[in-house]
């Protein structure tokens, strides 16, 4: 594989591996400036002309959306045996990885975090796109923005998805039926991150297989230890019945609310 793709990019290191491909950190020689290039390799035979509709569709959506909170996506490489979609790059951590070092955040942290989270999520929705991969390692935390990264997993609001996508951990219950792909779905993974934010844990006790997703169908969340004044927001954002799930306007009052009672 050459260092320099489309002539223009210039490789310089590996930074990441989301769910869909490599991250690479690069040059743009053009207007010399760093990106992110993520590389998406395509499968050999029939199922490539299908992976890379799939790529193209990723990098449509993730196109559209316009916001500070929403990683930026600038261009589409198209080469015979994989693809790359260039991104702004991002000097950041993950929450994921801020919550390994740190260990579980402060209550005003996690709902100042949330707000802005949410304000994307909005954005994406009311653009008629599901991210269906909300989670604390799609989450960069950098200077004072909280960005939404990889739509790997995106579709139209209404599109038919029966297929389970994401994190068993931070799958909505209804996805283990083939109802995954919805609003209110991202909205239970948006409780499920928040959640591990405050709480150094997930929900729920099982994290990485099938066996997570039979947990959220059938169990409680565990109890919130440290979550104060956001427990009846993640436990209004865990209800395992979607439509009696807070939706986003509803949560995003309350955090509203929290933070004008710990500013008094």
């Amino acid at each position: 594989m050459s260092s320099i793709v489309a002539d223009r990019y210039q490789l310089l290191a590996p930074v990441g591996k989301g769910a869909t491909g490599v991250v690479w950190r690069a040059h743009d020689q053009l207007l010399e400036r760093d990106v992110a290039l993520k590389e998406i390799a395509l499968p050999p035979g029939p199922d490539a002309s299908h992976r890379r509709r799939k790529v193209v569709r990723e990098a449509r959506m993730a196109a559209r959306l316009s916001h500070r909170g929403i990683v930026t996506v600038h261009n589409l490489v198209e080469e015979p045996e994989r693809l790359w979609i260039v991104m702004e790059f991002l000097e950041a951590l993950t929450l994921h990885d801020t919550v390994v070092q740190a260990g579980p955040l402060p209550v005003e942290l996690v709902a100042k975090l949330g707000r802005r989270l949410l304000e994307a999520l909005r954005h994406a929705h009311d653009g008629g796109v599901v991210h269906r991969d909300i989670k604390p390692a799609n989450i960069m935390l950098t200077g004072d923005r909280v960005v939404l990264a990889d739509f790997g997993f995106a579709a139209f609001e209404g599109a038919a998805t029966t297929s389970m996508r994401g994190t068993p951990a931070f799958i909505a219950p209804e996805a283990l039926q083939g109802r995954g792909g919805t609003r209110e779905a991202d909205m239970w993974s948006f409780g499920a991150t928040l959640y591990m934010a405050v709480e150094g844990r997930t929900p729920f006790r099982t994290v990485n297989s099938i066996a997570a997703l039979i947990e959220a169908l059938r169990e409680p969340p565990r109890a919130p230890r440290r979550a104060g004044a956001l427990e009846p927001l993640l436990r209004g954002l865990l209800r395992k019945d979607p439509m009696s799930r807070l939706g986003s306007e509803q949560a995003y009052q309350m955090l509203v609310n929290l933070r004008r009672h710990s500013a008094a």
